[in-house]
């Protein structure tokens, strides 16, 4: 939380392109200081990540762009007729209540097969239509999620932990589809992640937040931040970039293989 350091990080910049931004941030709770001054923003076709330890507001700060939380001040601006595609940290479902992926995907709206399809095909999983959401795996049902969130066409994807309960090789899967969609589409994304090993590479700026911002930039340029290094360890910078893991073959979502050599 906020001590004291003195936090020279520049307001974000706010164009024509800004799609959220949030300015001079406060926000308490029980007493408890969550953010304090915090400003961030994200731009269209931008992929931006706030990374931090557990408890720093990372979500918090999630559901405050969204406009989920009231502040105690600040300001929190958005884009004329932003549409917004959410995927939370966590989704509880009844395992007793038999339901589809196609009827998960329709709980809040309806929508036509061919957009289901085409969001299931986005995310690679398009053979998951009819199957039971509770015999996913952890990735699959990442995936499932991802594709909900863009079912709304969104201007702004908003991912709150979107690697949980993936094992590395399938967070950096999840990772890469995020960046095709944002190439495909030209949507902003505002995501929290706790895995940097995978997610520096592919961010184009990041916050490190611990109440107050810490630091912020590309992740190049924080890598050597004496604020980052204070709160990850002097071995952080070691994980800003993914080691290369080849194979001669690559496993898709449905369990078939291609060679690649």
């Amino acid at each position: 939380m906020p001590d004291n350091h003195t936090h020279a990080v520049s307001a974000p910049v706010v164009t024509a392109n800004t799609l959220v931004s949030v300015e001079n941030a406060v926000l308490s709770k029980g007493g408890r200081n969550i953010l304090e001054n915090v400003s961030i923003s994200v731009g269209r076709g931008e992929i931006v990540t706030l990374i931090g330890p557990n408890g720093a507001g990372k979500s918090m700060m999630i559901r405050v762009a969204l406009g989920l939380e009231k502040l105690n001040s600040g300001y929190v601006r958005r884009a004329a007729g932003l549409k917004i595609g959410y995927q939370p940290q966590k989704v509880t479902l009844d395992e007793t209540l038999p339901i589809s992926v196609r009827r998960f995907l329709t709980l809040t709206q309806p929508q036509s097969v061919e957009a289901l399809e085409k969001s299931l095909a986005d995310v690679q999983i398009p053979h998951l239509l009819n199957a039971s959401i509770h015999t996913l795996s952890g990735g699959e049902f990442q995936r499932v999620m991802l594709a909900r969130a863009m079912l709304r066409r969104p201007d702004l994807l908003v991912l709150d932990e979107p690697e949980q309960n993936v094992d590395t090789a399938g967070a950096v899967e999840i990772y890469q589809l995020i960046a095709r969609l944002r190439e495909d589409t030209g949507c902003g994304i505002l995501l929290v992640s706790h895995d940097l090993n995978v997610v520096m590479a592919a961010t184009d700026r990041v916050y490190c937040l611990h109440g107050h911002i810490c630091c912020s930039g590309t992740p190049d340029e924080i890598s050597g931040h004496a604020e980052f290094m204070r709160l990850f360890g002097p071995s952080a910078a070691q994980t800003l970039a993914v080691y290369p893991h080849h194979h001669d073959h690559d496993h898709a979502p449905d369990g078939s293989v291609t060679h690649t050599h």
